[in-house]
């Protein structure tokens, strides 16, 4: 049973690395039910506006500056589920951006002409069979207690099983006050845009797609959905997802490096592949991809989730081996 326990903290962790899962699940939900809904996204909202809350905005996340060839990028760790007054850049992050060319994100979460068919893929038997009976009966309730319109629920059972419970533990972080509207990645999406900068997409939605679904061998994905469903229901993974959120805002790298350690997720042979799935096997290609951009010419702002920042394997570590000169920002190095 232990490594069906810690699986599930895996899988969890692919919430926070996966940017095109959070934002398919980004829904804006009216509050239909005041005492037992969290608030739409949009109460969150500074009363002095956005522009006065940019004034005051304190930096969050972990960065580096990169070095090579005379030119100067950065990397920034992400979080795809955040608080609104976490989005808004601080000091540090803010002069980086000034000072680019591109920026690279694992998506461009507003391409309008991104192919989404995997997410809503025709569904197999196995995929029916899965929402049924006692499981179904789980599932619909705490889709139910996730407060969404019936048009964002219609939209969300047109994913396949595994995103559909993706979607419905994202969305049961707005407890806590984090929402994939206040995304990181999607407000640098966002900021791309306005400032005419070109986005380089590091991976495509399909591939993020396909690591979700490659994470729990297909014989476990029942007994794996029933975990997720128990760390869903008992709390377990709003706490697991609550602790990484706050040490991505505090720029705590510490926290973030010994994530291996307190989650609990890689004790077993089955875990250590799903991780290396979901963060080691990402880790290169996005590295290459950023080191590519940046020795086109481009003075690159390579944001990606913070959990391919840390160890051995991360991205600033990769190309530190490339011959880039890597130095720490948030947190700043003593």
């Amino acid at each position: 049973m232990a490594h069906h326990r810690t699986t599930w903290r895996t899988l969890t962790a692919a919430l926070c690395l996966l940017a095109g899962i959070g934002a398919a699940a980004a829904q804006d939900a009216p509050v239909q039910a005041p005492a037992n809904c969290p608030p739409p996204a949009a109460s969150f909202a500074p009363k002095d506006g956005w522009a006065a809350a940019a004034q005051r905005a304190t930096d969050h996340g972990v960065l580096w500056r990169i070095e090579r060839n005379g030119r100067i990028s950065w990397l920034y760790g992400t979080i795809h589920v955040a608080r609104a007054d976490w989005m808004l850049p601080g000091p540090a992050v803010r002069d980086a951006l000034q000072h680019v060319d591109a920026i690279a994100l694992e998506l461009d979460l507003l391409d309008k002409n991104a192919d989404r068919a995997s997410l809503t893929p025709l569904p197999t038997r196995d995929d029916r069979r899965l929402l049924t009976g006692k499981r179904g009966a789980r599932f619909n309730k705490l889709l139910a207690a996730a407060c969404l319109p019936d048009a964002a629920l219609t939209q969300i059972r047109k994913f396949e099983p595994t995103m559909q419970l993706a979607s419905l533990a994202v969305l049961g972080a707005r407890t806590d006050g984090l929402y994939p509207d206040f995304g990181i990645d999607l407000f640098l999406t966002t900021y791309a845009k306005r400032q005419n900068l070109p986005i380089v997409p590091l991976e495509t939605l399909a591939e993020q797609v396909r690591v979700l679904n490659e994470i729990v061998p297909k014989n476990e994905v029942a007994q794996q959905f029933d975990t997720v469903l128990d760390a869903i229901e008992s709390g377990e993974a709003r706490t697991q997802t609550l602790t990484l959120a706050n040490a991505w805002a505090e720029s705590d790298l510490s926290t973030l490096e010994h994530y291996p350690q307190w989650c609990d997720c890689l004790k077993t042979p089955s875990d250590k592949r799903a991780f290396e799935r979901l963060v080691t096997n990402r880790n290169r290609a996005m590295a290459e991809n950023i080191a590519r951009v940046h020795t086109n010419g481009q003075r690159v702002f390579g944001a990606v989730g913070a959990l391919h920042m840390i160890g051995p394997k991360g991205i600033p570590a990769l190309l530190a081996a490339r011959g880039f000169t890597v130095t720490p920002v948030l947190p700043a190095s003593h």
